[in-house]
């Protein structure tokens, strides 16, 4: 029983639930950016360097069975081995992105820590009735 305790404890603690969460928002996030890189950067991407689709970019290292489509896919499915670099390259823009939109929030949230005022320091507690009251005893032998 007390291996379940422990584990209970250790599971609730505050950094084991934060760590989950952000773990779960990465998983989406990285999803929001693989979109954002595929649909929107990459088609331009290959718009300038003339209509090419990296993620079909492949050197073949071995020998095309007859009948075999020459997609990457295809290639694949059929056992041909395949240098994808085109799929790194993709991989690749994703994490570089990823990276920089993470920095540029980073930056944003030191920049607001920055602005915060800091709070004003308290004012000393009164000090205890009978301390007080010793005081004024002392005080007044000292007359």
């Amino acid at each position: 029983m007390g291996m379940m305790q422990e584990f209970r404890e250790f599971a609730v603690k505050g950094n084991v639930v934060d760590l989950a969460v952000g773990v779960i928002i990465g998983g989406a996030f990285g999803k929001i950016v693989d979109s954002v890189v595929s649909d929107l950067i990459m088609p331009v991407v290959g718009l300038v360097f003339g209509k090419l689709d990296f993620s079909n970019l492949f050197v073949v290292l071995g020998t095309i069975p007859p009948g075999t489509g020459t997609t990457l896919d295809a290639l694949k499915k059929a056992g041909v081995p395949v240098f994808a670099y085109g799929n790194f390259l993709t991989v690749a823009v994703n994490f570089l992105i990823l990276a920089f939109i993470i920095f540029i929030m980073i930056k944003q949230i030191n920049r607001l820590k920055r602005e915060a005022p800091a709070p004003a320091p308290e004012a000393p507690a009164a000090p205890a009735e009978d301390i007080v009251l010793l005081r004024e005893i002392r005080d007044s032998l000292k007359k």
